[in-house]
């Protein structure tokens, strides 16, 4: 498998008493990039990367469900043929 790089001049630019860069749209879109990054230093590169959470927002609608009482289970705990004696 080969690494494809994308070369790209950025300016470094003033933030307050910090220096940053400034991402386009574009490239904020195409890979997903919301409110953080991360940033691995490897082998003389700076790498960005977006953060994922996978869950983001799940207690919320877990909470919502909850509310609107859409959270019952989609099968019994317990089957009609189960023999409870055998635990015994």
């Amino acid at each position: 498998m080969t690494t494809k790089y994308i070369i790209m001049d950025l300016s470094i630019i003033q933030i307050g008493n910090s220096k940053g860069i400034r991402l386009s749209k574009t490239l904020l879109k195409k890979y997903n990039i919301k409110d953080k990054i991360e940033i691995i230093m490897e082998k003389g590169y700076i790498i960005l990367k977006p953060i994922s959470i996978p869950r983001k927002g799940w207690e919320n609608e877990f909470k919502k469900m909850n509310a609107n009482h859409d959270d019952k289970p989609l099968m019994t705990d317990v089957f009609e043929d189960e023999n409870f004696e055998e635990w015994i």
